[in-house]
C-alpha cells in the first residue's frame, strides 16, 4: 500500500453526496444516513438562509426529524456569509458528528463549498470591505453582471474556470479580495493537507429525466407558495440584497414588481434552473474521485463497502 493511501485511510471517513439541483440529493441522503447512523450537513449557499424554504427545495420539517441535519438556516437573508466561514462551521460539524459516533455526509451542489471542505482549501482571509463593495453594487446595477464579471476576467483570466458568471455574490466577493489584496483571486486558494478519508458520490441523471424533474419541481414551488414565501420575506428584507438572486427568488420578484407575468416567471425559473444544473455538472465532471450513481443501492452499496475497510 503506497504512502499517499495509508495516509488517507487512517484519516476520518465522511460521506459526500453531489449532483445538480433537482437530481434527488436529499432523499438519497437521508437514506444513507439511516442506514448507516449519519447526520447530514448541507453544502447548499441559498440553504443557509431563514425563510428560504420552498425556492431552494429545503428538507422538510419531517425529513429533518428522520435525520438531524447542519447548516441550514444559519443566516438571514441580510447577514453575510463567505466560503471560509462555511468551510470553517462545516469542518466544526464534521468533527462534531464524528465525535458522537457517527458518519457525517456532506450534500449539496454548491461544488465550492464541498471543494473547500473535502481539499482543505486555504480561503484568503480578506475581510469584506464595505465601501468597495457598495461601489461594486452600484456598478452591478448601472451596467450589469457582465460588466463586472469581465473586469474580473482582465485583472484575474484563471478565474473564469473557478467563479460562476452568473452568481453576483461571488463575482463581487472575488473581485473584492483581488483589488484589496491585489493578487489574483485564482492564486489565493491553496489545497491544504487533507482533513478526511471522503467517499464522492454523484447522482448521474440522464439529461432529459432531470430537465422534467426541474420542470417539475418548479410548477409544484409555485403551488406550494412560492410567490407568497417571497411577499412575506420582500416585507421584512430588500429584493436587493444578493441573496434574492437565488433561482426562483429573483423571478418572483420581477413578476410581484409587474415586470413580467406569473407564466413567464415560472418559464425563466425552468430555464435558468436548467441552466445551473448544466453548470453544476460540468464543475462535477472535472473531479475524477466522484464515483457516478443510477441509483440508490449502487450509493449503499459504496457505502457499505468504504464504511468497513
Amino acid at each position: 500500500m503506497s504512502k499517499k493511501l495509508s495516509t488517507l485511510r487512517a484519516l476520518p471517513k465522511i460521506i459526500v453526496i453531489v449532483g445538480p439541483t433537482a437530481s434527488g440529493k436529499t432523499a438519497l441522503s437521508i437514506k444513507v444516513a439511516r442506514k448507516f447512523n449519519g447526520e447530514i450537513i448541507s453544502a447548499d449557499s441559498r440553504q443557509i438562509y431563514r425563510g428560504f424554504n420552498i425556492g431552494t427545495a429545503k428538507p422538510t420539517k419531517a425529513e429533518m426529524k428522520k435525520v438531524k441535519h447542519y447548516l441550514i438556516d444559519i443566516k438571514n437573508p441580510n447577514e453575510e456569509y463567505t466560503v471560509a466561514q462555511y468551510k470553517k462551521d462545516a469542518v466544526a460539524a464534521i468533527r462534531k458528528i464524528l465525535k458522537n459516533g457517527k458518519i457525517p455526509i456532506l450534500v449539496g451542489g454548491t461544488g465550492l463549498y464541498i471543494k473547500a471542505v473535502v481539499d482543505n482549501l486555504e480561503i484568503p482571509k480578506v475581510k469584506p470591505n464595505p465601501k468597495l463593495r457598495q461601489k461594486l453594487e452600484r456598478e452591478l446595477r448601472k451596467k450589469g453582471l457582465k460588466y463586472l464579471y469581465e473586469k474580473l476576467i482582465k485583472l484575474d483570466p484563471e478565474a473564469a474556470y473557478i467563479i460562476d458568471r452568473n452568481n453576483p455574490r461571488r463575482v463581487i466577493r472575488a473581485l473584492e479580495i483581488t483589488l484589496q489584496s491585489e493578487i489574483p483571486f485564482s492564486k489565493q486558494r491553496r489545497r491544504g493537507p487533507q482533513l478526511f478519508n471522503a467517499l464522492k458520490i454523484g447522482l448521474n441523471s440522464q439529461k432529459e429525466i432531470l430537465k422534467y424533474r426541474i420542470d417539475k419541481r418548479a410548477d409544484q414551488m409555485v403551488k406550494n407558495g412560492l410567490v407568497d414565501e417571497v411577499k412575506n420575506l420582500i416585507k421584512k428584507y430588500s429584493p436587493d440584497l444578493p441573496a434574492f438572486d437565488a433561482i426562483g427568488y429573483r423571478e418572483i420578484i420581477n413578476y410581484l414588481e409587474d415586470k413580467i407575468s406569473l407564466n413567464e416567471a415560472i418559464t425563466l425559473i425552468k430555464r435558468n434552473t436548467w441552466r445551473y444544473a448544466k453548470r453544476q455538472i460540468t464543475w462535477f465532471k472535472k473531479d475524477k474521485e466522484i464515483k457516478w450513481i443510477r441509483n440508490d443501492n449502487q450509493a449503499l452499496n459504496l457505502a457499505k463497502n468504504f464504511l468497513k475497510n
